[in-house]
């Protein structure tokens, strides 16, 4: 059994060394400039980097294709026809719509459709977390064959099919991802450095910074693809920024009443009272960029706000997602649900929304930046999405690394 893996980023990377740990034969395959380092990179490993995509399709038993989601139909229009025969092939995009719908175009009907999605960074060891595997187009040996493989890197398989995969992974990535976008674009245009502002060292707080310098280290194809070509995903993201505008604008014109009932009703649908809490005090402010001694002060959370009224708007239960949770989108779930079911928290954020001027302006940024995410990824305009995208992590580049680090440990503490 050889497996081949058709770009060789981080996620490819992981792949193969993982699977060559396993004991794998790995053919990896990628752009000409890059294969003289990759041979370097291998070298000494069960894993050989071929000239190109047409070489690891001729060869290989099973094959994946790693690359983003916006170059994948040209990628299999290169490299489908030369599949060997009766090969299994999948992706690793986090949109399956594309993938599926290249596969379909452009491999022999002898090939094995069997695709999956590790919902996890590349920077994330596999064991213990969820991989979606979908059974497209396979025999049943030949499927299974691609589950035993799955399996040998120690993540939890969940089975579903493309378009429910595509469905739940825009009810809970694409608009989390928004949220974190949107504060760091906020941050950066107020030009401050948020851990040094006691608005932001509160547990909550601290998590909202650590998973927006996480989503900033990485790479910006797999959050536009998620955002942009996942055919459900522009419907949650309009709800967001429909439910921020609703929202702010009710704050700046002092309708309390109308403000606290429309958050009443989205936390009547979202608070489960009977479930068990996700986060506590002690795991919140466990891991902290800000210094010792920093005081916390109210904070109107208006991004959390904005997600509990946006999926009571959608008629979403975002708990029925937590089989295909990430760690930001179960972080994000979290936080909201410490905040909705602490009532003096809540009333303190309610309160600081309305009657606390010091915040306005924070919040009139987070709003104008979710509209300005929104209109791009509306207008599907892939090379802006990444412009503004590099934009905020060029102004937060020497904190990303430290958040990502804390991050991965709040996340390995998970429940």
């Amino acid at each position: 059994m050889e497996i081949g893996i058709i770009g060789m980023g981080a996620m490819g990377k992981m792949y193969a060394k993982k699977l060559a740990d396993s004991g794998y034969k790995i053919n990896g395959g990628d752009i000409p400039e890059r294969v003289d380092d990759l041979k370097r990179e291998f070298e000494g490993q069960n894993v050989d980097i071929l000239k190109d995509g047409i070489a690891v399709s001729r060869r290989s038993d099973l094959i994946f294709y790693s690359v983003p989601a916006g170059e994948i139909e040209n990628t299999v229009r290169q490299y489908g026809p030369s599949t060997k025969l009766g090969a299994i092939v999948g992706g690793h995009t986090s949109v399956k719509t594309p993938e599926i719908e290249a596969f379909e175009k452009y491999l022999p009907r002898d090939n094995h459709i069997v695709t999956s999605h590790s919902l996890h960074a590349p920077s994330v060891d596999p064991l213990g977390q969820t991989m979606v595997a979908v059974n497209h187009r396979s025999s049943e040996s030949a499927y299974q064959t691609a589950l035993d493989i799955f399996g040998k890197l120690g993540s939890k398989i969940v089975e579903m099919n493309y378009a429910d995969h595509d469905k739940a992974t825009a009810d809970t990535q694409a608009v989390t991802h928004l949220g974190f976008l949107s504060m760091g674009t906020a941050w950066r245009k107020m030009g401050g450095r948020p851990w040094e502002n006691g608005t932001y060292v509160g547990g909550i707080d601290n998590t909202k910074l650590l998973m927006m310098l996480r989503i900033h280290g990485g790479t910006p194809h797999v959050y536009s693809g998620l955002a942009i070509l996942n055919p459900h995903a522009r419907m949650q993201v309009k709800q967001y920024s429909d439910s921020v505008s609703d929202l702010f604008g009710m704050m700046i014109s002092g309708r309390e009443n109308e403000f606290r009932t429309r958050i009443q009703e989205a936390a009547s649908n979202f608070v489960q009272t009977e479930s068990p809490i996700l986060l506590d005090d002690e795991l919140l402010g466990e891991y902290s960029l800000a210094g010792s001694g920093s005081e916390r002060k109210p904070n109107s959370h208006l991004s959390l706000l904005t997600m509990v009224d946006a999926w009571h708007k959608l008629g979403i239960n975002p708990y029925d997602n937590l089989v295909c949770k990430t760690p930001p989108f179960k972080l994000r779930l979290g936080i909201a649900e410490y905040l909705f079911r602490t009532p003096d928290l809540l009333e303190e954020s309610l309160d600081a929304a309305i009657n606390n001027m010091d915040l306005r302006t924070d919040d009139h940024q987070f709003s104008k930046a979710v509209l300005e995410w929104a209109s791009v990824i509306e207008h599907k305009d892939i090379k802006a999405y990444h412009k503004k995208f590099e934009r905020n992590r060029k102004h937060f580049e020497d904190k990303i690394d430290e958040g990502k680090e804390l991050s991965g440990k709040l996340i390995e503490k998970l429940p």
